[in-house]
């Protein structure tokens, strides 16, 4: 993976998932990092191919909850970020998922609770005798690139002293976020101290802070210059941030996430999370479509409750009764919208069917098989139990 001059997907907890990466990368983002995800949640994990909708997924033995969903389309882009303090650990759960992603990243940047007190995250950056071990471990044993991310330290000679000793390790890249562990988002991030990394380095460093507006990624650049440009509140805000042409409404980036959201059958409460985030950024939660947000208890909820309900269900009918599909993937969307909620809404759904088979040969198959409906969209068949 090359990583200069390049527009880079932060990764974000509950938002750095499948759809949001593609949504990032339609945009212009050329690498796509992945939420963190803590090495012992994936060690408990079992790789499947998902044909019924095109995945490769991690699943959690006992629960059968998606841990990480990945797709051949961002195979060469996307990079897995391990929530590690176990070189052990970390190699374990990059040889699982080595042949499916372009890079594996450690995270040592984090300053949540929950990863301090476990040793990961940026508990790490004053522990280089375990960043080596962990990082050497992964560069002997593995043939895709790694990298890491890490902040600023107490002065800019101990970040540059760490950076330097993370070099040697053999790492492909360092990211870089401009700000400390004890600094909070609103505080200025630090563009001059990545400036001194990137003096200090000869490998690339990514530089991530402050990048709001799709022309912040040529300043922080130009101040820093940093070989690439990492955002993270920019993109979660409006992932068009990564267009060279412009911004796009909010509006209909929030719509294209819902269906890309729906067509990868993301995990409701990432879905919602992202979606409260966007809202909270341009609107309020208390208004109509916060609550709706917030009140939804399925993608199919998300997708009648945000904007014209009535509209939404008529145009899938209509869809369904004339297979007149504006474009292919309109069709695999709607219909999984459709099965979604025919899951949810059996008997409302029962109800339709009966009424609009009636003198309609299309539908009439439907009416047969009410225990195992089938609703043939695109090139998929999907069976929903009701």
């Amino acid at each position: 993976m090359d990583y200069h001059n390049k527009l880079v997907l932060a990764p974000m907890v509950r938002v750095g998932t499948l759809p949001f990466r593609l949504l990032a990368a339609e945009y212009g983002a050329d690498i796509t990092y992945g939420e963190e995800i803590i090495d012992h949640k994936i060690l408990k994990c079992e790789r499947r191919v998902n044909e019924h909708i095109g995945s490769i997924d991690f699943v959690e033995k006992g629960t059968e909850s998606v841990v990480f969903r990945t797709c051949n389309e961002e195979r060469k882009r996307v990079v897995f970020q391990i929530g590690t303090s176990d070189a052990v650990r970390a190699l374990t759960v990059a040889q699982m998922v080595c042949n499916d992603v372009a890079a594996v990243d450690i995270n040592m940047g984090c300053p949540k609770s929950f990863s301090l007190s476990g040793g990961m995250g940026a508990a790490l950056l004053t522990k280089p005798d375990l960043i080596h071990d962990i990082l050497t471990t992964l560069r002997r044993n593995l043939n895709i690139p790694v990298t890491c991310k890490i902040r600023l330290l107490k002065s800019p000679q101990d970040t540059v002293e760490l950076a330097r000793r993370i070099e040697k390790t053999g790492v492909s890249a360092l990211a870089v976020h401009g700000r400390k562990v004890a600094d909070r988002p609103r505080d200025p991030a630090k563009w001059s101290e990545i400036a001194d990394v990137v003096t200090a380095l000869s490998i690339p460093v990514i530089a991530n802070g402050d990048v709001f507006e799709h022309d912040d990624f040529y300043r922080i650049k130009l101040a820093t210059g940093a070989s690439s440009v990492m955002v993270a509140r920019g993109a979660l805000w409006n992932a068009s941030i990564f267009s060279s042409q412009c911004k796009l409404p909010w509006e209909d980036v929030k719509r294209e996430y819902v269906r890309k959201s729906i067509l990868w059958d993301n995990d409701i409460k990432s879905t919602k999370h992202t979606l409260k985030e966007m809202i909270m950024h341009y609107s309020c939660l208390e208004l109509a479509e916060g609550k709706a947000v917030i009140k939804s208890n399925s993608l199919a909820d998300l997708a009648f409750k945000l904007g014209n309900s009535m509209e939404r269900i008529n145009t899938m009918i209509l869809l369904l009764e004339t297979d007149s599909w504006s474009i292919k993937v309109d069709k695999v969307v709607w219909g999984r919208i459709l099965m979604i909620y025919a899951r949810s809404h059996a008997e409302a759904f029962l109800g339709w069917i009966n009424s609009a088979s009636r003198g309609n040969s299309k539908l009439l198959w439907l009416r047969s098989s009410p225990n195992a409906v089938k609703l043939e969209v695109s090139e998929h068949l999907f069976l929903v139990g009701l």
